[in-house]
C-alpha cells in the first residue's frame, strides 16, 4: 500500500531519501517541507567516503556527482609564517588517514542541488499522478505533532493541518522535529558537546594558493583552515576550544553579535591575521556553531522518525555525516519497502540496522579534541613535531591500496528498485 510521508528538511538527507522512498514505490505521496524559502545553497566541503559512493552509484548519480567535486589535492600544515610543516595527500573514499581531503570532496550547495534535481527528474519520469508524487514546499515548517492510531497530525507554520502515515525528521543537528516528537528535554540532553566552537564563511582568494587545503594551530586553543580547491573564493574554518561566555551567548544573538564574538577570540592569531578577520567581519555567507554529537537512546516515537543529523550527528570533525545520512536513508526506505504497511515494524528493523553505523562514526570525544588543540607555543611546537613525523612515516611507508569493502556491510534491498 502507498504511503502519505512527510520528511522535513530539504538538506542532503530529505532528497536522497524521497527518490529511494519513490523508485520503491511511485504511488507514495512524499511531501518535503524546509524553511528556508530556497534550497540551501551555502555550506563547507563535504566527504563521500565510505558507504556514501556505494550508495549513490546504486542511486545512479554517482558520476553525476563525481564531475561536481572541487580538486582539493592534500593538506599542509603550516606555521605561523606560512612555511610548510607537514603533508597530507588525499584519502581515497574507501580508506581512512590521516589529513583532511578525500578522494570526493564536494561543497554542500552543489551536493543539495543535484539531490534536489534528480529527484525532480525522477518524479517527471515516475509521478503517478496527483497525490503520488514528490512535492517540494519552502519558507515553512512543522509547529506541533499530534499522534493517534490514524498516523501523524502535523500542523504547518501557515496554520495549514494534515495527517500524514510517516514523518521523517531529517532537519538536522537542531531537529525541530526531534523536539516535537521526543520532548525538549529529551531534545536537548542528546546533544554532547565536544568543546569546540566554530565559525565558517567565505574569503577573496589570493594569487598561489593552489589546490591545497591549509591548516595551522595558534595559541590559545585555536585551530584554523582555509580549503580553496579549484574555486574562485576560499573557504575559511575557524575552531576554538576557548570558550567565553560571550562566545556561547551570542548563538542566541543576532549574526551581528557572533560575528563580534569570534573577532573578540580569534583577533590574536597569528597566521594571515588581517585577512580572516576582515572575512569574519564581511563575508555574507557566515555562519557559527558549537560543534557536538547527537545520541539518542532511540531513533523513531510512534510513527516519527529521525534520519541524518537529526538522530546521529558525528560532527564536522569526523568527516562522516553524509555518509551516515545516506546510509540512514537507504536503510530506511529499504526497511519500509521491505515491510510494506508495517511502518512500526520498518522503524525497528531500521533503528538496529543503524546502530553499529553510528557507533563507529561516533567515535570521537571531547578528550580527543582537547589533545588537538594546544594550548600554548610549547604545546604547538611538540604537536608540529608530532605531526611532522607522522607526515614522514605516512611518507615513507605508505599504505597499500585497500579493497573498499563498505558496500558489503550494506543490507541489499532489491524492493528499493534501484538501477544499479
Amino acid at each position: 500500500m502507498p504511503l502519505n510521508m512527510l520528511i522535513v528538511g530539504a538538506g542532503v538527507c530529505g532528497p536522497a531519501i524521497a527518490m529511494l522512498l519513490q523508485r520503491s514505490n511511485p504511488r507514495h505521496n512524499i511531501t518535503i517541507v524546509e524553511r528556508s524559502s530556497t534550497l540551501r545553497s551555502t555550506g563547507q566541503q563535504i566527504d563521500l567516503k565510505n558507504q556514501a559512493p556505494h550508495i549513490l552509484r546504486k542511486m545512479g548519480l554517482l558520476d553525476e556527482i563525481k564531475a561536481l567535486c572541487v580538486n582539493e589535492t592534500g593538506l599542509e600544515v603550516v606555521d605561523s609564517a606560512g612555511k610548510q610543516i607537514a603533508y597530507f595527500g588525499a584519502a581515497a573514499s574507501g580508506e581512512r588517514r590521516i589529513g583532511l581531503t578525500s578522494e570526493h570532496e564536494i561543497m554542500r550547495g552543489d551536493m543539495v542541488q543535484a539531490l534536489y534535481d534528480a529527484s525532480i527528474k525522477q518524479n517527471a519520469e515516475l509521478k503517478v499522478g496527483p497525490g503520488q508524487e514528490i512535492n517540494y514546499i519552502f519558507g515553512k515548517t512543522i509547529t506541533s505533532l499530534d499522534q493517534s492510531a490514524q498516523g501523524v497530525d502535523v500542523t504547518f507554520s501557515d496554520g495549514r493541518e494534515h495527517l500524514y502515515d510517516l514523518v521523517i525528521g531529517a532537519d538536522g543537528q537542531y531537529s525541530r522535529t526531534r523536539r516535537l516528537a521526543f520532548g525538549q528535554e529529551i531534545s536537548d540532553a542528546s546533544f554532547k558537546s565536544l568543546g569546540v566552537h566554530a565559525a565558517y564563511f567565505s574569503i577573496p582568494r589570493i594569487d598561489g594558493e593552489g589546490t591545497l587545503a591549509r591548516g595551522h594551530l595558534a595559541p590559545g586553543r585555536k585551530m584554523i583552515y582555509t580549503r580553496t580547491s579549484d574555486r574562485p573564493v576560499t573557504g575559511a574554518l575557524l575552531f576554538t576550544m576557548q570558550e567565553t561566555p560571550r562566545l556561547k551567548a551570542s548563538y542566541k544573538e543576532s549574526v551581528e553579535n557572533q560575528r563580534k564574538a569570534f573577532v573578540e577570540v580569534f583577533k590574536d592569531m597569528d597566521w594571515q591575521t588581517d585577512r580572516l578577520i576582515s572575512g569574519l567581519k564581511n563575508s555574507d555567507d557566515f555562519y557559527a556553531n558549537e560543534l557536538g554529537q547527537i545520541k539518542m537512546d532511540r531513533l523513531s516515537t510512534g510513527r516519527v522518525v529521525l534520519l541524518g543529523d537529526s538522530g546521529y550527528c558525528p560532527s564536522p570533525f569526523t568527516g562522516l555525516g553524509t555518509n551516515l545520512c545516506l546510509v540512514g536513508a537507504y536503510v530506511l526506505a529499504g526497511e519500509l519497502a521491505r515491510q510494506g504497511n508495517d511502518v512500526k515494524g520498518a522503524l525497528k528493523t531500521y533503528e538496529e540496522k543503524m546502530w553499529p553505523f553510528i557507533y563507529e562514526c561516533q567515535q570521537f570525544s571531547s578528550r580527543t579534541m582537547e589533545f588537538l588543540f594546544p594550548s600554548s607555543r610549547l604545546g604547538i611546537w611538540a604537536m608540529h613535531n608530532l605531526i611532522w613525523a607522522m607526515s614522514k612515516v605516512a611518507g615513507l611507508f605508505p599504505q597499500p591500496q585497500k579493497r573498499d569493502n563498505h558496500d558489503e556491510r550494506l543490507p541489499e534491498y532489491p524492493e528499493l528498485k534501484l538501477p544499479i
